[in-house]
């Protein structure tokens, strides 16, 4: 809408991936008026620029048609920490999305290469310490007591993970072979304009006002579509009809200014390998291609009715929590300058379930719900809906994260209580057992709360 819409630049806390991503690609056109298409997607982070990628290169008859209110990976594609995992949040389906989700890894790498995307990908695995007892106990019960093969994750004691990072008081932890490190905005641009190039139409600054089957409603427009896909993420719940079918949940970042080797020899990390610990209020962090420690978590609140705005990006008390963390589990990094601080909604489902859906009799398909673990949930996503778009049987089309239809969240204020509760127990439940060195007996509660 010409003058009502401020720069994509101005709607969210700069990022340290937006800041050295390097120049801005040239602007994409805006779509205004009507276009006739066979496929059109709404959203053009991951899971959409996967979508139209793989649409474009397994049948090139296909037109395809992807608009973007602001600019490809405004929000949690290009906002993330930058991990790149075959981590699931469903225990009961872990085991089913693995292998999957892992080969996705080599996927992605595979597709930078042959696109020529240098997103600073290296996959060196994941490591998930044990930093209090209580923490020691549940990590050791998640584990089998021999991994079955090579590229399960395995445990290491308390030597063994000191020689990949050097954490104060760390018990031990979970390597788990299968995870990379990546700059998330270099690879959504990369795919953005690989998407373009195999065919797919990118229009951006293009807000959708409405989906329905067959068309989607524009500020200044529309698409005409055998095949609508929403891939909106966290910013589903402002589209009409969907208030109540993902939660926006925020997680927040901080960067560090580039380290001088002489900190990195101190803490002892010296490969890429992503970092988190086994508190119940997720934190995760990456030594970054250019030598920062980029460290993310939650503990922002859940805002009523599902809103997103830009002034949720930013929390004072949430990036002081992050700096304190920071230098409890990097002293040698205590006079770090911190040079970037943002943030964005990532997505939860009711039943904390990513899915994948297609309905071919409506023309209606739609992926996501990664809570927060979404750079490979989202490629292997997008190549799922082009599976089924195009009627094709394949492996990917029987996980059992594809699904007809999702439980949706409970009305407010219930829904408001229970997140915010929940988020509340996370943070109790650490303090207690840092206290105490013992499991808290607020877990259970948070178990039910969060569906496992």
């Amino acid at each position: 809408m010409p003058g009502r819409r401020r720069p994509a630049a101005a709607a969210a806390v700069p990022s340290l991936w937006l800041d050295t991503a390097g120049p801005a690609p040239t602007p994409r056109p805006r779509l205004l008026g009507r276009l006739t298409a066979d496929v059109a997607i709404v959203g053009a982070g991951f899971t959409g620029l996967w979508t139209a990628y793989h649409l474009r290169r397994d049948d090139p008859t296909l037109r395809v048609a992807v608009v973007e209110r602001e600019i490809a990976g405004f929000g949690a594609s290009g906002r993330n920490g930058g991990w790149c995992s075959a981590l699931f949040p469903v225990q009961s389906m872990a085991p089913a999305m693995r292998g999957p989700l892992a080969a996705t890894i080599d996927d992605i790498d595979a597709v930078c290469r042959a696109e020529g995307i240098d997103c600073d990908l290296v996959k060196d695995g994941f490591l998930e310490l044990a930093t209090t007892p209580a923490q020691l106990t549940r990590l050791r019960a998640t584990l089998p007591s021999v991994p079955a093969v090579d590229s399960a994750p395995r445990w290491l004691d308390a030597d063994q993970a000191a020689r990949l990072v050097r954490v104060p008081g760390a018990l031990g932890g979970i390597l788990d072979p299968q995870c990379a490190a990546l700059h998330p905005v270099k690879l959504v641009r990369g795919l953005a304009t690989a998407a373009q190039r195999h065919g797919a139409e990118l229009f951006e600054h293009s807000p959708a006002e409405r989906i329905e089957p067959g068309r989607v409603v524009l500020a200044d427009g529309e698409i005409q579509a055998g095949v609508v896909v929403r891939a909106t993420e966290g910013y589903t719940p402002t589209l009409p009809g969907l208030r109540r079918d993902l939660a926006p949940v925020y997680s927040l970042i901080i960067a560090t200014e580039p380290l001088p080797e002489s900190v990195w020899a101190e803490i002892g990390w010296d490969r890429r390998v992503t970092l988190s610990d086994g508190r119940r209020l997720l934190i995760y962090a990456q030594r970054s291609a250019d030598g920062r420690i980029v460290l993310g978590g939650r503990g922002a609140p859940y805002h009523f009715g599902s809103r997103t705005s830009p002034a949720f990006d930013s929390s004072p008390a949430v990036f002081e929590h992050l700096r304190r963390t920071l230098v409890t589990l990097f002293p040698a990094a205590a006079n770090a300058r911190i040079t970037h601080r943002w943030g964005g909604p990532l997505a939860v489902p009711r039943d904390w379930t990513p899915g994948v859906s297609f309905a071919p009799d409506t023309g209606l398909a739609w992926a996501g719900g990664y809570v927060g673990d979404g750079v490979a949930a989202a490629a292997l996503a997008g190549r799922t809906l082009a599976d089924l778009i195009r009627g094709q049987h394949s492996p990917r089309t029987e996980l059992p994260w594809v699904v007809d239809r999702r439980r949706p969240w409970e009305p407010e204020p219930a829904r408001w209580l229970g997140i915010n509760a929940g988020r509340l127990l996370a943070a109790a439940a650490d303090t207690r057992e840092n206290r105490t060195g013992r499991p808290s007996r607020l877990g259970p509660a948070l178990d039910h709360l969060t569906g496992h």
